[in-house]
């Protein structure tokens, strides 16, 4: 069993990445902290495999705590979850030797997905034939190539509407969101609908004209 350190300030973020954890075979959730300080002393006490880290604590970066964790000499595998998109960081994130970077919002088969593959990646045992099982090692990491969305969908389109919602506070039609992504509005409605169905999107009825109400979608405030 793959012992797993949630670490998320966000106690309703916290709990949702627990019971996606938890929901994959051959992984346990031994803790959950809301700082980098009281993931730290968890460590040095409880035997932990995996850390979910998300970068942006309370008291520090996420990518400080991987920092101490190793120069205290704690071997535990990282993944980071976060909403930060700047490569920047990404890079940083590789260098301390984080092995996945999962962004935020994300749904249970993409965090599935992305297990699984570090499941496989530490079941590899022994020595290496060669080059090739090398590398297949190291692919277990990035995970399956086939995206988990339904059939038709993209991760491109349903990254730029997630984009739009981002910005828009108040929420959007699937008329607006079509707009500004480029997409008809049935199409849109069928992202925005998946989103909400993940529970990464909620539904809003507004009430003007005379009629039924238009819905309007904004991020859920479980947007992991």
């Amino acid at each position: 069993m793959i012992r797993v350190l949630v670490v998320e300030d966000n106690p309703v973020a916290a709990d949702a990445h627990r019971l996606y954890v938890e929901r994959v075979p051959g992984f346990t959730v031994v803790a959950v902290t809301h700082s980098g300080r009281d993931a730290l002393r968890l460590l040095d006490t409880t035997p932990v495999d995996l850390v979910l880290l998300d970068l942006y604590l309370p008291d520090t970066h996420g990518l400080d705590v991987v920092r101490a964790m190793r120069a205290t000499g704690h071997t535990a595998d990282v993944i980071t979850v976060t909403s930060a998109r700047d490569l920047a960081v990404v890079r940083a994130a590789v260098s301390v030797g984080v092995v996945q970077y999962l962004l935020k919002p994300f749904t249970f088969a993409t965090l599935r997905d992305k297990l699984d593959g570090y499941r496989r990646f530490r079941a590899r045992d022994g020595e290496a034939a060669g080059q090739a099982e090398v590398d297949e090692v190291f692919g277990a990491l990035r995970g399956s190539d086939v995206l988990t969305l339904p059939k038709g969908m993209s991760e491109e389109t349903l990254q730029a509407v997630v984009a739009a919602l981002r910005g828009a506070g108040e929420g959007l039609s699937a008329a607006a969101a079509g707009e500004q992504v480029g997409t008809s509005r049935v199409t849109a409605r069928r992202y925005l609908e998946y989103l909400a169905d993940n529970n990464l999107a909620v539904r809003k009825p507004q009430y003007g004209g005379v009629g039924r109400p238009e819905v309007w979608y904004r991020l859920s405030d479980r947007r992991s």
